[in-house]
């Protein structure tokens, strides 16, 4: 287990003080609805495929399990959520990453395939429009660690024409591209020198770099190198978590908007509020001790029945729907309404979500926060898909401009 993918029960405590505080009005709520069906909303950062790896499911219709399926998802209004080839860390020695990455591909192409009226893979931007003209839901691919390059440039061709369109370059651990926010051995001090031949590729093929689960000098070494917008898929803010560094700190979020990027709001408790990050922190220490105690992984059965009954009685709680609001409300302070979406990480973080977010189904619960807050229906437009949508079309614009050049 990790600290984003930690189970939570909220105590009533929380509960409580989240049913008294202001909410929305239903007019408001209304409005939200309206426009996440009027508007593209895109979702940074879903992790379907490997919730699917571990068990299969039919998302094409009303699951019991999970944050995403289609009825759900139109419920809420996405049309483009980015889809996480996710592959854990500890693939990367065992040389098994670009298999699992290919595989978890593979099984995204499936769920279109058997699904053609409600699914459809998505390479670009005008794709995106396209297929959610069509009343369906746009697939985009995101690789959620860099792992899977396997230290050879002819990858990350490979995976740009499967449909990647961003990476993220490490995830729980250093890696062969660059240092992780989980790990303190700061192997390279940011990226390694192949590590920069990969993101001035991706630069050329038109793949977004994503800047979540990197350390602060990586995330330096990003902005140096990167000739193209990078972003942050599904991060939150450090202001609200000042002693974790997976969030980005202020001068980040300048400097990503700066280059033309965004930062895509996480919706992981443990991303909003730092009291309930602390409290997720020592009960994952408990597990992790507990795990090994037993020679047991974290996602086989026996240690999942202890987790959830030591969560139980343990939890470290939930933030709220208006927590979420003001990570999104800190970035455009920071760098304005241009610099902010939605990277959910629905499917990634258990069931530690805020309350009024647990699923797809309630991005109109978070749109609705901000018309309370006075936020226009324009702003939010941009901010639950105009702005992703405009980043994917300079990434693309950049790259073939690259592509010309060397030509």
């Amino acid at each position: 287990m990790r600290i984003d993918r930690l189970a939570a029960w909220a105590p009533l405590g929380f509960l409580l003080a989240a049913c008294g505080a202001p909410r929305p009005s239903a007019e408001q709520l209304e409005r939200a609805r309206a426009l996440t069906q009027r508007a593209i909303v895109v979702d940074g950062h879903i992790d379907v495929p490997y919730r699917l790896q571990e068990k299969w499911e039919d998302v094409g219709i009303r699951t019991e399990g999970g944050d995403f399926d289609y009825p759900r998802a139109k419920e809420g209004g996405l049309d483009a959520p980015f889809m996480s080839i996710y592959t854990p860390a500890e693939l990367e020695e065992k040389g098994e990453s670009y298999a699992l990455a290919n595989k978890l591909i593979d099984d995204v192409e499936r769920i279109a395939r058997e699904h053609p009226s409600k699914f459809e893979l998505a390479r670009t931007a005008a794709d995106v429009r396209r297929i959610a003209g069509t009343g369906k839901i746009a697939f985009l691919l995101g690789m959620e660690n860099g792992s899977p390059v396997q230290g050879e440039l002819t990858n990350v061709d490979h995976f740009f024409r499967r449909g990647i369109r961003y990476i993220t370059l490490c995830h729980g651990k250093d890696n062969h591209l660059c240092d992780s926010s989980y790990d303190q051995r700061h192997t390279h001090g940011g990226l390694s020198g192949f590590g920069k031949q990969v993101v001035e590729r991706m630069n050329r093929l038109g793949i977004l770099v994503d800047v979540s689960h990197l350390n602060d000098d990586s995330i330096r070494d990003v902005l140096a190198v990167s000739k193209a917008p990078v972003f942050a898929s599904h991060s939150s803010c450090r202001k609200f978590t000042p002693e974790w560094e997976r969030n980005v700190t202020d001068d980040q979020i300048r400097a990503i908007a700066a280059k033309g990027g965004i930062v895509m709001i996480n919706f992981g408790s443990a991303f909003i509020r730092e009291d309930v990050r602390k409290r997720s922190e020592v009960a994952y220490a408990h597990l992790e001790q507990w795990q090994k105690e037993k020679g047991l992984r974290g996602d086989e059965p026996q240690a999942r029945e202890y987790a959830r009954r030591y969560l139980a009685s343990h939890s470290p709680g939930f933030a709220d729907v208006r927590d979420v609001a003001d990570h999104v409300e800190h970035v455009i302070a920071l760098a304005g309404v241009e610099a902010v979406g939605f990277g959910s990480d629905f499917d990634g973080v258990g069931d530690s979500l805020p309350v009024r977010l647990k699923d797809v189904s309630q991005y109109p619960e978070l749109v609705a926060e901000l018309l309370r807050r006075g936020h226009s229906e324009a702003d939010l437009e941009k901010i639950v898909g105009g702005n992703a949508l405009r980043v994917l079309e300079a990434v693309e614009r950049r790259a073939a401009e690259l592509q010309a050049a060397r030509n």
